[in-house]
């Protein structure tokens, strides 16, 4: 059975897995799913139709799958899709999606939101990322894996950053961040590639050469970004650890930081 305090307020039409614990005055809304392992500290609130998977940790003050900021919204059942092995930490907030979007909020696994920052609407969290202190993603937004958000970074509504892309404290990211670029400033610019992050995930010394020549054939020969694009497609034959950075220029957004 279940761990839940006295205190706790847990809904019925809720499914926690045998050893699911629910700390101190939390509230578990109605269709919230969790799974096996998962610790839900005090005074957290997990809404309505959020499903949470296995050996997540959720700290007090947190506030999990809440309806959307959005003036579009009209009470439609959205949800919030959270995978396994998260750590959510004091007071960060998480919505679920809205019927205009995808209707859903997901977040992967093996993910650290340290205090305080902020998942909004119809936002894709990949897996293995770090949301530092107050770092705050609007709705809309994609994160690919192995990101890190440096404290109090703001990321504008539709926007992408890349896998093993980093974000300096206090960037405020108003367009595509590619994946390896690190960026900072207001408005976020490229400043180089994640060298110490891809080091730490095992990269090899070549392929993370080959991702700093990428890097200067898109921000440091003077190419057209057609052109840049062809060259990085010709690079990824010889160096596969290209190909993320061609596959994401590919697709359509709001243009990457320049």
């Amino acid at each position: 059975m279940p761990t839940i305090h006295p205190t706790a307020l847990v809904d019925a039409r809720a499914a926690l897995a045998s050893d699911v614990e629910i700390g101190a005055y939390s509230i578990i809304g109605g269709d919230v799913t969790i799974g096996a392992g998962t610790r839900i500290g005090p005074h957290v609130v997990v809404a309505a139709r959020t499903t949470i998977g296995a050996r997540n940790r959720i700290f007090q003050f947190s506030s999990v799958g809440e309806i959307p900021q959005d003036r579009k919204y009209g009470g439609e059942p959205t949800t919030t899709t959270i995978g396994d092995d998260n750590v959510i930490r004091e007071y960060v907030s998480i919505h679920a999606g809205t019927a205009q979007d995808r209707g859903t909020t997901t977040i992967g696994h093996g993910n650290l939101f340290l205090a305080y920052t902020h998942v909004a609407h119809d936002c894709v969290v990949g897996n293995f990322t770090t949301f530092s202190n107050n770092a705050q993603i609007a709705g809309h937004v994609t994160i690919d894996d192995y990101v890190v958000l440096g404290a109090y970074a703001g990321v504008h509504q539709f926007c992408r950053i890349g896998a093993h892309a980093m974000l300096g404290a206090g960037a405020i990211v108003l367009q595509d961040v590619p994946p390896y670029v690190m960026a900072q400033g207001y408005p976020a610019k490229p400043a180089g590639t994640n060298n110490e992050g891809l080091r730490r995930r095992g990269f090899a010394a070549d392929d993370i050469a080959a991702v700093r020549r990428a890097y200067r054939t898109l921000y440091r020969a003077g190419l057209s970004l057609a052109d840049a694009r062809t060259a990085l497609a010709e690079a990824a034959t010889a160096s596969p650890v290209v190909a993320p950075l061609v596959a994401f220029l590919a697709r359509e957004g709001r243009g990457i930081i320049r």
